[in-house]
């Protein structure tokens, strides 16, 4: 339903005649009391100002709106610049065509309800170039059954995409079943996927229905795909291929009509290339792709999600909200969000719940949000031409970008920080990362004034340096993530004196991932004291 403001007559009119012969149900109002009861009686899915918002209780409905998750577009100019600057932050947009064309308004209002309302069905938000992208890969792949591979970052919205496939299929009244492989034990797969029949192992004292047969002429989703053991990876392909498996411990074929949805956070050709996944199953899985970008490459998304988060938050947690200050929200547009979505949508939470009853300011902020999220600069050996690379650029422009370019990688080693501060007595976490770095590796340009101890170096630098100084070396293009992977592995191995199940928490990764990771590194096995 679109929402129409009659405070300027004569396009209200034609705008509403417009609308209507193209089958929009509309609804037009005035005064500002018709237009409260009318948002209360039935949302609207766009707004329309057609006059000016001078008025400051015209404002305010207008912003409440907005942040209630309502698009509005006004067809008169803002003025006044800092309730221009208000607004904006808002979401408010203002069409500048005079005279108003009621033709383009009408296509612009089309376009705002149909986005609107894709939006509803997939839970995607956003205006950005590479969302869109997504969306129209979505609607042109939801109507077929082939197999469909996400990929994308943690917290980037994998399991949405699997389930707006779904829901915007011919299946959506048929069951929707997600699987997190790397949640499950290598033992219990095979079970959990194709069920089992009673006697098939120890404990098997019924039998069990797998989430292929649950999912039959519905969706199966498998989560971190890339997790699955390769002997496994060999009946999911024929359940594929085959339309068909039998349950651990069975005789019977059984014949599923299942839609696949995979999704992993790390390319499968990785995997391909360690050689711990199958091609064949690659290829059957790739028959479609879909890549969800991460949040920071698609920053003007930032002030649509927190809108939607808040309007989410505030009602259930039934907590008034006034907004976000233009310079707030440029924070949030400017940061670049590791955690992705997930992370965004946690930290609205928090300020919908703390809301100090005004509008987020820049100091409401975490800290690391309003240093943009330089907390560290990550020290690591390069050779004398990324050295004289970093020190030819004077504004620091390069040696941001390198930084920014390996923000996952120092964020996984500030993670491994402070799970050494839990887990390991009388040693600080910093001194522990120190072993992976030692001083005799860091090269010549750390000179005399660096001190040895990683602790020291690792902690060198202000959150708030634009540059770190000189005598610290810092990333540069060329570093393996390999090469720091493999140090940090050997050296949790070494503290727990060869104890992988321990080193496996210490890192948090999981048992099976830590040792094809000794397997990939030709890490030895033994050797540690204690071991």
């Amino acid at each position: 339903m679109v929402l129409i403001t009659m405070h300027d007559v004569e396009p209200a009119v034609r705008l509403n005649a417009a609308l209507e012969r193209d089958g929009f149900k509309t609804e037009v109002v005035s005064p500002l009391d018709d237009i409260r009861a009318a948002i209360a009686k039935s949302r609207p899915d766009v707004m329309v100002v057609t006059g000016s918002l001078a008025d400051p209780h015209l404002e305010a409905i207008v912003r409440a709106q907005l942040w209630a998750g309502v698009p509005s577009l006004g067809l008169a100019d803002v003025a006044d610049a800092r309730q221009r600057e208000r607004l904006r932050a808002a979401g408010y947009v203002e069409l500048h065509t005079k005279p108003v064309d009621t033709a383009e308004l009408v296509a612009v209002v089309k376009h705002m309800v149909e986005r609107r309302q894709l939006q509803r069905a997939t839970g995607l938000i956003g205006e950005s170039g590479p969302l869109r992208e997504v969306l129209v890969k979505i609607e042109q792949m939801a109507p077929v059954s082939s197999t469909v591979l996400v990929e994308g970052e943690s917290g980037t919205g994998k399991e949405l995409v699997a389930r707006a496939l779904h829901r915007l299929s011919a299946r959506k009244n048929k069951p929707f079943i997600a699987v997190s492989v790397g949640a499950l034990a290598e033992t219990l797969l095979e079970s959990e996927l194709f069920g089992h029949e009673k006697g098939a192992y120890t404990g098997a004292t019924e039998r069990r229905i797998g989430r292929f047969e649950l999912a039959d002429h519905g969706t199966l989703f498998l989560d971190e795909i890339g997790e699955i053991p390769m002997a496994t990876q060999v009946k999911l392909l024929r359940a594929l291929e085959e339309r068909e498996f039998q349950r651990l411990g069975g005789t019977q074929n059984i014949k599923v009509d299942v839609r696949v949805i995979a999704a992993t956070n790390r390319p499968l050709r990785e995997h391909l290339a360690e050689g711990t996944f199958r091609s064949d199953l690659f290829y059957r899985l790739n028959v479609l792709s879909i890549y969800l970008p991460p949040l920071r490459e698609r920053a003007e998304d930032v002030p649509h999600l927190v809108r939607k988060f808040i309007e989410s938050y505030a009602t259930q947690h039934e907590r008034p909200f006034h907004g976000v200050s233009a310079a707030a929200m440029q924070l949030l547009v400017d940061y670049p969000w590791p955690g992705n979505v997930r992370e965004l949508r946690n930290l609205v939470e928090s300020m919908v719940v703390l809301s100090p009853g005004r509008e987020i300011q820049p100091e409401d902020l975490p800290r690391q949000i309003r240093d943009g999220g330089s907390a560290r600069w990550l020290p690591v050996p390069v050779g004398p031409a990324a050295r004289a690379q970093a020190a030819a650029s004077a504004d620091g422009r390069e040696l941001e970008f390198i930084l920014r370019s390996l923000l996952e990688l120092r964020l996984q080693v500030e993670d491994l920080r402070r799970k050494v501060d839990d887990s390991v007595g009388g040693m600080d976490g910093s001194a522990f990362i120190g072993e992976l770095l030692p001083t005799g590796q860091l090269g010549a340009g750390t000179g005399a004034g660096a001190v040895a101890s990683g602790r020291r170096i690792a902690g060198a630098l202000s959150p708030r340096d634009e540059l770190p100084p000189p005598n610290v070396v810092v990333v540069a293009p060329g570093t393996r993530m390999s090469d720091v992977e493999r140090r940090v592995i050997e050296a949790a191995l070494k503290e727990t004196r060869g104890n992988r199940r321990r080193a496996a928490v210490m890192l948090g990764i999981g048992e099976r991932t830590l040792y094809r990771k000794i397997r990939e590194y030709a890490i030895p096995e033994d050797g540690y004291p204690g071991a």
